[in-house]
């Protein structure tokens, strides 16, 4: 493994395409690490870090913004508005014929449009979002009383720090390797892990240890499950026709189409913790409502997402319907086929057209099962952890971990596609 990897290093040394893209990725997470350190005035130190240990909806948020959060920087709330405004258009697909054939149809083309309609979304929600959370942490006593010129003042400098972080991200994935927005979301996870290992020790226990062994086993075959249910495909096999064009015959090969267990990435956790955490925090700031009866109702709602069997009961069921519902979106069986027809290429012993849509949907119905029962346990695991430890310093966080693992894999796949094109 050792060998292998200082086999890649080198490559990545000598050559200067790929080593310019690795050292831009470097320096956009420097950049990225030291706007995240840079806070807005006036804030309570010791109630932010109670209100983050009570709230996990702006611990997801800590995490999309590097920890920008967690010091109420000026890039507090991340890519969350642009990964807001991506599920929105993702959404959109469902409603829009326009949009999902501008989508699935038109080629690159057509996506690099449909991003673009992302970037303009990502503005008025990134004013619309600072608002929000500024209020509600205003509420909670984390931030002072703003004046409104302050107010103002704050909300653009944050809104602003959000598109900012997004368009670092588009940067890194033109003149970068991988995808930025998912690596930028990487080095926030990363760059927390040192503060996690510090407050792992400082309360470290020895009474404990069978449960710290416990933990790191299962620490190891949660990363081993996750490489391999991001990795696990189903192959369809495909033979094109053989055609006669003069004096040429073309097709005749074989070869296969594969459909990946888990089609929709990371995606469901992130549209179920949308579902339940964000009524949760309307719920919180309607609590303190003047009306009696909005606030005994915010209460109850409060109350009953409070209550871990019911949380994480919602929570795994959300996340098993939005695996199908995302992978509905993004694999169209009926586009598929005809795709394969258009190409005169068929699956052996199913005919062509419906009938291969057909095919096509059944074994992406049965196999996106077992995705989405991982993706929900997944998303389970840091509450299923702590009550089987009672350790609380440092949990297997299932939603940060997949991320982690889809954006390396990705990261070696470009890496190893560049240096096999050099070593050709």
């Amino acid at each position: 493994m050792w060998e292998a990897f200082w086999r890649k290093t080198k490559l990545i040394l000598a050559d200067e395409t790929l080593r310019a893209r690795v050292l831009f990725v470097l320096g956009a997470f420097i950049v990225f690490r030291l706007l995240a350190a840079i806070p807005i005035p006036g804030i309570d130190a010791l109630a932010l870090e109670n209100y983050l240990a009570n709230n996990q909806f702006l611990g997801l948020l800590n995490i999309f913004s590097g920890g920008g959060f967690s010091n109420l920087s000026i890039m507090m709330i991340g890519v969350s508005p642009y990964i807001t405004a991506s599920i929105i258009m993702q959404l959109s697909t469902v409603l829009s014929p326009k949009l999902k054939a501008l989508y699935q149809e038109e080629g690159d083309a057509g996506r690099m449009r449909f991003m673009q309609y992302s970037r303009y979304l990502t503005v008025p929600l990134a004013f619309i979002q600072a608002t929000g959370f500024l209020v509600l942490l205003q509420q909670n006593g984390v931030v002072p009383a703003l004046g409104m010129l302050q107010m103002v003042t704050n909300i653009t400098v944050i809104a602003a720090g959000a598109l900012l972080i997004m368009w670092i991200g588009e940067l890194i994935s033109e003149f970068g390797v991988g995808n930025g927005i998912s690596l930028l979301i990487f080095a926030g996870i990363v760059a927390s892990i040192p503060s996690s290992i510090a407050q792992f020790i400082f309360s470290f226990d020895l009474s404990q240890l069978p449960a710290y062994v416990g933990f790191a086993a299962a620490a190891v075959l949660v990363t081993a499950g996750v490489v391999f249910i991001t990795e696990a495909e189903r192959p369809i096999p495909v033979t094109y026709a053989r055609r006669v064009r003069g004096m040429k015959v073309m097709g005749g090969v074989s070869t296969y189409l594969p459909l990946r267990v888990n089609q929709a990435g990371v995606m469901p956790i992130i549209f179920a913790l949308s579902i339940l955490l964000f009524p949760q925090m309307i719920a919180t700031f309607l609590a303190k409502s003047s009306i009696p009866l909005v606030a005994t109702a915010a209460g109850a709602v409060v109350g009953a997402l409070g209550n871990q069997w019911v949380y994480g009961g919602l929570y795994f069921g959300f996340v098993f319907i939005f695996t199908y519902f995302y992978t509905a979106i993004t694999f169209e069986p009926n586009q598929v086929a005809k795709n394969l027809q258009k190409n005169g290429a068929f699956i052996p012993g199913v005919r062509p057209g419906q009938t291969t849509a057909e095919y096509l949907g059944n074994i992406i119905t049965r196999i996106t099962l077992v995705g989405a029962l991982f993706l929900g346990t997944l998303a389970l695991l840091p509450l299923i952890l702590q009550g089987l430890t009672g350790i609380t310093a440092l949990t297997i966080g299932g939603t940060a971990l997949l991320i982690v693992v889809s954006v390396v894999l990705d990261v070696v796949k470009k890496v190893d596609a560049q240096t096999s094109i050099r070593e050709y």
